[in-house]
């Protein structure tokens, strides 16, 4: 029977979240986890990927089970024997042909940034100079809005069919200021039907030059028209990027008795 399972981590010590020989991932610590409880080879099958160093608050995968295999207290059983920095969350049945990539509808993603030196936010947030304008970076990110050709902000040598994204949403929100109305810390709100890879530290990086006054807020579109990545700015580091959100349709779940 097929099941999708939500789990959170933080990407801080993994070679990003899909399996590689050598390294350690966060696919792997779940697969590892779940072979040893079922005692047979147990394959999970991602929504998606995340770079090493970025984190995810709902990441979603599917894993089939027995049939008569009690799911009851699995949650449990699987969060005891993954690392600290893997939280299983929930574990729900689904039709049969439910496929935790393909179905997902709708990703959203979040960067957040730092104005402080905060050792609370190690890993957790980029720390970026004083001076970012977030009026221009709003802006800017409005002419990502609509589906466009994003290869621009894709990472090259990527092997993908399209370049083509629909963006629903994308803005700046301003988390924490101090006495004088300065920035403490902001996050970048980001949602679409796909990314591409490394596509939101690209833009986020672009918004930043446009933040910091080195870019026009007009060149948001001509970097997008280019279809170059060397058009766009360098790309954001990894610990200030969240997979916060996957959305799918409620139809491919089963009702839980």
């Amino acid at each position: 029977m097929r099941y999708f399972i939500c789990f959170s981590y933080c990407g801080s010590k993994y070679q990003g979240s899909q399996s590689q020989p050598e390294s350690p991932t966060v696919q792997g610590e779940l697969e590892r986890a779940l072979s040893l409880i079922l005692r047979q080879p147990t394959p999970v099958v991602m929504a998606g990927r995340t770079d090493a160093g970025v984190h995810a608050e709902e990441m979603w995968g599917h894993v089939d089970l027995p049939d008569t295999f009690p799911t009851e207290h699995l949650v449990f059983r699987l969060n005891g024997i993954l690392p600290a920095d893997i939280a299983l969350r929930r574990i729900v049945p689904v039709c049969e042909s439910a496929h935790a990539r393909f179905d997902a509808i709708s990703r959203t993603y979040e960067y957040r940034i730092t104005t402080q030196k905060d050792p609370f936010h190690i890993g957790t947030r980029t720390r970026v100079r004083k001076g970012l304008d977030f009026q221009r970076m709003n802006q800017a990110a409005n002419s990502l809005i609509g589906k466009q050709d994003f290869q621009s902000f894709s990472r090259t040598k990527t092997d993908v069919k399209t370049f083509f994204c629909t963006i629903t949403q994308a803005y700046w929100r301003i988390e924490k200021t101090d006495n004088a109305g300065h920035v403490l810390e902001a996050t970048f709100v980001i949602t679409a039907n796909r990314f591409l890879r490394n596509m939101v530290r690209a833009i986020v990086g672009t918004l930043f030059e446009i933040g910091y006054g080195k870019r026009d807020v007009e060149d948001m579109e001509t970097v997008i028209a280019a279809r170059d990545r060397r058009a766009a700015g360098e790309s954001a580091p990894a610990n200030g990027l969240f997979l916060t959100q996957i959305g799918y349709p409620s139809s491919i779940f089963m009702p839980i008795p």
